[in-house]
């Protein structure tokens, strides 16, 4: 299969290239693909793929507060555009999302068919751009995730590493609620939905949940550092977007596909002890 992955060098990126290998890729990256620009149809249709993976985005959530125009104009506009040339092209499009577009007010899994109400300007960026993915390309999959981590690129567990070996206590947030998702893990279930006929709206994330605290001391629990943990609320971690506090998401979709994801707690261990030497040796 002919497969064009933008966000080719990002860390869900990293390990599609990797799954898909076997496949015939096409990799968009910046700067030579920019959703910024006129030419991304150009690009996607010149390349003739049968499949599109649009894991490219604005993924600063606390940025997208200073730079909403922007935010969406790369995950709404330019998400326009790859769909449109995923439909001229006769590509199939998977559309990476997120669980941000939910408002956390649910209190129990959110479901596909719950309706988004996001929060902050990157949720609503996001949400934007999955109508319009949905809206110009009938061959359409949004995918929503969260939580992502992986060896490529930053992340909360690779954040946190570094951290607890350079401080002697660390204050993580407690009240929010999510599933942490291995990249690795993502691509492989991404590789197994490209062999189905899945539209619409699937959740993919890690199987359980937990909070940013509870990831927090699991993660420094594999380091065998003696560093505190001290849980505080969203309110003291005074961050620039408001966040959800309730984001676990069903992933009934999927599993009814055949497809699910490792719990958290197995692919972090899984994580930890594969990648850790290599991954944390540059820890940004």
């Amino acid at each position: 299969m002919r497969i064009l992955i933008t966000g080719a060098k990002g860390q869900l990126g990293h390990e599609l290239r990797r799954v898909l290998h076997r496949e015939t890729l096409e990799l968009a990256e910046l700067p030579e693909f920019d959703l910024l620009k006129p030419d991304v149809s150009e690009r996607i249709c010149a390349a003739q793929p049968e499949a599109v993976i649009h894991a490219a985005g604005y993924t600063d959530v606390d940025g997208a507060e200073r730079e909403a125009e922007l935010a969406m104009a790369i995950n709404a506009g330019g998400t326009e555009q790859v769909a449109r040339a995923a439909a001229k092209a006769g590509a199939r499009l998977l559309y990476l999302s997120t669980d941000y577009v939910f408002d956390g007010h649910k209190g129990s899994p959110y479901r596909e068919m719950d309706e988004p109400n996001p929060i902050n300007a990157y949720g609503r960026s996001k949400r934007e751009g999955e109508r319009l993915a949905l809206t110009w390309c009938p061959n359409t999959l949004v995918i929503r995730t969260a939580w992502l981590y992986g060896a490529h690129g930053k992340n909360f567990v690779k954040t946190i590493v570094r951290l607890a070996r350079d401080q002697p206590e660390l204050r993580v947030v407690a009240d929010q609620h999510g599933c942490p998702t291995h990249a690795g893990d993502l691509a492989a279930a991404l590789g197994r939905v490209l062999a189905t006929d899945l539209r619409g709206v699937v959740h993919a994330t890690g199987s359980g949940s937990c909070t940013w605290y509870e990831f927090a001391c699991a993660i420094v629990s594999f380091t065998g550092l003696s560093v505190k943990v001290v849980p505080i609320t969203t309110a003291e971690a005074k961050r620039e977007a408001p966040r959800p506090l309730y984001t676990v998401l069903a992933n009934r979709v999927l599993a009814e596909a055949g497809i699910t994801l490792p719990h958290w707690e197995e692919a972090l261990g899984r994580f930890m002890g594969e990648f850790g030497a290599r991954a944390f040796s540059e820890v940004s």
